[in-house]
């Protein structure tokens, strides 16, 4: 079915619909990921925008249960080369198609993802529509720069469990029925560290990673408080990954600031932004982001070069970090941007990346030990 992507400032690209009429719209960002689509698609921290595949052939091997990171697709918009549409793997269960469908997620292909990408990385990532119904270039061009961008939303809201949940072997289990936030219940205390997990976008690898490190782990709403998680007394404190810009966050902000020093703290991609905001630091948006599974990054400590999995359109400014409390961990060896960074005072770090590689590299899965001898030191 014939198609057009329209950006705000003008470009468009004639396409086609794999999956059938329909019009979205989100900010536009590529992938370099040869493999995890999936992943991709259900990335929490995607919310919001619309994906292009820099490699040419999507859909290969289907999809399957086993390989979503939330509980829903969650990019507003998906875009290929060239669309395969028989898969070829004995886990598939569906084909990409059927799977964008069933949840009504707009799959486009037949364009040069190569020449988009490349305006992407001149121009930066920018809205733009994608439509079946409106096929005039100037009218979509007009109606992509009339959709909301992602500076000063709050995603979050639209991604945090509503309610608190532990994660046992793969499962959601909830609290135990009159069990409040005050009094969770740990089923563990004393033998398994218990950690509270701020869900600003949790992506499920993260929580496969805390359980097989040991932890007991308790996920909650982003909107939690200080007091809360107080009165919960566990062992350590995780802040996810998620979507969108770190600034309007104010009150996951305060609440970060309240628990600073009272745990062992460890933050992961937006995490690590509304770490840096509530030690003093400032935030700015990337021109494009970095996405996909081969980002090299420099470990100061060690020296180590780390490739590894990143999906983020903001960054911390380093020079904003008060240099007497804050160390520099990791730098991003392609642009320089801040890649991670620990207090010298306060039991608290984090990173820019994601350590958990899903999908990707286990380049950094040491950070998930090292948040483990955090909480025994």
């Amino acid at each position: 079915m014939e198609a057009l992507i329209a950006l705000e400032d003008g470009r468009t690209f004639s396409c086609t619909s794999f999956t059938g009429p329909g019009e979205t719209w989100g900010e536009l960002v590529f992938n370099t990921g040869m493999t995890g689509y999936q992943e991709v698609l259900t990335d929490p921290s995607y919310r919001g925008q619309m994906v292009t595949m820099t490699y040419p052939l999507i859909g290969n091997y289907g999809v399957n249960p086993e390989d979503v990171e939330s509980d829903r697709i969650q990019v507003a918009g998906f875009i290929v080369r060239e669309y395969q549409r028989i898969p070829s793997n004995f886990q598939a269960t569906a084909t990409l198609a059927d799977y964008l469908i069933s949840q009504g997620v707009m799959g486009i292909e037949g364009l040069d993802t190569r020449a988009l990408t490349r305006h992407i990385r001149k121009t930066g990532a920018m809205r733009a529509m994608i439509s079946t119904r409106d096929l005039d270039p100037v009218s979509l061009v007009r109606r992509a720069g009339e959709t909301p961008g992602l500076v000063g939303r709050d995603l979050v809201q639209e991604v945090t469990t509503a309610a608190p949940y532990r994660w046992v072997e793969g499962v959601k289990v909830p609290l135990d029925e009159g069990a409040g936030l005050d009094n969770a219940l740990w089923r563990e205390r004393g033998r398994r560290p218990a950690v509270v997990v701020f869900d600003y976008g949790i992506k499920y690898n993260i929580l496969r990673c805390l359980e097989a490190e040991g932890f007991e782990v308790i996920v909650v709403p982003a909107s939690t408080t200080a007091e809360t998680v107080k009165a919960m007394a566990p062992d350590g404190i995780f802040l996810s990954n998620g979507p969108g810009d770190p600034e309007p966050l104010i009150y996951a902000v305060e609440t970060i600031r309240g628990l600073l020093g009272y745990r062992p703290m460890f933050g992961i991609c937006l995490g690590q932004q509304l770490l840096g905001l509530a030690l003093g630091g400032r935030t700015f948006k990337l021109k494009f982001g970095h996405r996909g599974v081969n980002q090299p990054v420099k470990n100061l400590d060690s020296g180590r070069i780390e490739i590894t999995s990143q999906n983020h359109g903001f960054s911390v400014d380093p020079d904003s970090l008060n240099p007497d409390e804050i160390e520099i961990s990791h730098m991003n060896l392609n642009d320089n941007t801040l890649e991670g960074f620990r207090h010298r005072v306060y039991p608290a770090f984090s990173v820019q990346y994601h350590p958990e590689a899903s999908p990707g590299p286990h380049d950094a899965r040491y950070l998930f030990k090292q948040f483990s001898r955090m909480m025994v030191s």
